[in-house]
């Protein structure tokens, strides 16, 4: 009987992930914490983050799998629901759902004395672990939620984005919304149609993306040869001006950064709502008080709800740190193109990335590699090796030429050309006779 590789998670990444291996004529089993397919898509799946007016934020034609486009009318900012139609049809399509145990948690994962790994599991068979030739994590990065400690006692309701599903919650109540990110700022616009009042807690200031210019999503501008960072950024600045003016007279910090340099917000509705005082700008928060907030420029605020639009962390629970070479929160691991761990040769992380525009075939490239890699361990140990050596020396730079801010949020960031260059480099190397067989039913190895 064939051993099988294991791949943790079936959202994008997991799914590009079986996907991979199936092309490569990999033996394969999938666990999944939810009921099926669509990671944090399915809106009701356990660790699901999104909320009901969640959209991409990125349009269609920059993110779906190369190989499965979405299909004809799906709008160019699709819902979580048409997303999670979209995965659904990509894993029925490519065969993939058998592969899988849904309503199973990975508890852990050791390495094996033989070679490959252990994955212990919980579902509904109870407890079961099985020895598997190599490990894929793709369990998502957008699960756990950072959670600041904030000095003082807060009265009212206080709660993370990670738990925030509908507007509704908030009818009625005086709302302060601390982070302006991206889903910050979606809760801010759903808030100012059912909320009393709402205000928007920031620390720092923000690049405010349209997704529309001209007409057509921003992200399908300029998606020939990439322009040189600071031209890029020179050029996308003036457009920005002229599209959404200055944030700065809505009462937000100017950012310390240029853009590019940290996530940008892609959201101008909450602009629009700024700029006809539905939402008030507030400072950091300096503690909670009682039945209110006090601010660090000394000012107040009552609230019924403070909702921490703070982020979210890394999260490998089933894994010992030093396998991913990892020093824990505020870092990231590192990995080799933030995927190949020198720690063990049979470990494998997907979806470890984020960059502006990367999309889900950015995280497809890297299970392609993966696959590619376990081919040539198979067919071309040379070729094999030759990455494992290259994986064990210096990190390559994969900024782009782009200044990142320091952030824990920021440290696995990338330039999506410069990043998807490096990954495809990889798998030309590895590329030789294709595989002997175009797939592997998924699961035949149970």
């Amino acid at each position: 009987m064939e051993q099988t590789y294991a791949v943790i998670g079936a959202g994008p990444s997991g799914l590009a992930a079986a996907r991979n291996l199936q092309r490569q004529g990999l033996a394969w089993e999938g666990y999944e914490l939810g009921p099926g397919v669509g990671g944090l898509w399915d809106i009701d799946a356990p660790r699901s983050t999104v909320y009901e007016s969640a959209h991409l934020i990125s349009s269609k034609h920059t993110t779906e799998f190369r190989e499965f486009p979405m299909r004809a009318g799906t709008p160019d900012y699709p819902s979580h629901r048409e997303l999670l139609a979209y995965f659904r049809d990509f894993a029925a399509h490519f065969d993939l759902v058998p592969g899988f145990r849904f309503h199973t948690e990975v508890t852990a994962v050791v390495p094996h004395p033989g070679g490959g790994m252990l994955v212990t599991s919980t579902g509904p068979g109870g407890e079961r672990t099985v020895h598997h030739a190599g490990i894929l994590v793709a369990n998502g990065t957008l699960s756990e939620p950072h959670v600041p400690a904030l000095p003082g006692r807060f009265d009212g309701e206080l709660i993370h984005t990670s738990v925030y599903k509908r507007a509704q919650v908030l009818a009625g109540k005086r709302v302060l919304i601390v982070g302006a990110g991206n889903s910050g700022c979606d809760i801010a616009v759903d808030a100012v149609h059912h909320a009393a009042s709402v205000d928007l807690s920031v620390r720092r200031g923000y690049h405010f993306v349209p997704k529309y210019v001209l007409g057509r999503p921003a992200d399908t501008l300029n998606q020939g040869r990439p322009l040189p960072p600071r031209v890029k950024q020179a050029i996308d600045s003036r457009l920005l001006k002229l599209f959404t003016g200055d944030p700065v007279r809505f009462g937000l910090p100017k950012p310390d950064h240029k853009i590019y340099e940290s996530h940008p917000v892609v959201n101008s509705l909450v602009l629009h709502h700024l700029g006809h005082g539905d939402i008030t700008v507030r400072p950091d928060v300096e503690r909670l008080d009682g039945d209110g907030v006090r601010f660090r420029d000394g000012s107040r605020g009552a609230y019924d709800v403070v909702v921490l639009a703070t982020g979210y962390r890394l999260h490998y629970p089933f894994l010992d740190p030093a396998l991913l070479r990892w020093a824990g929160p505020g870092t990231a691991p590192d990995l080799y193109l933030n995927i190949f761990t020198p720690a063990h040769r049979d470990l494998f992380v997907l979806g470890m990335i984020e960059a502006s525009g990367i999309g889900w075939q950015g995280r497809y490239e890297q299970a392609e590699l993966v696959a590619a890699y376990l081919r040539a361990r198979r067919d071309d140990p040379a070729a094999a090796a030759a990455l494992e050596a290259r994986a064990a020396g210096p990190r390559p730079d994969l900024s782009g030429g782009y200044r990142y801010l320091g952030l824990e949020r920021m440290s696995y960031y990338v330039n999506k050309d410069a990043y998807r260059r490096a990954v495809r480099a990889e798998t030309e190397a590895l590329a030789g006779p294709p595989a002997a067989a175009q797939g592997v039913p998924a699961g035949t190895s149970r």
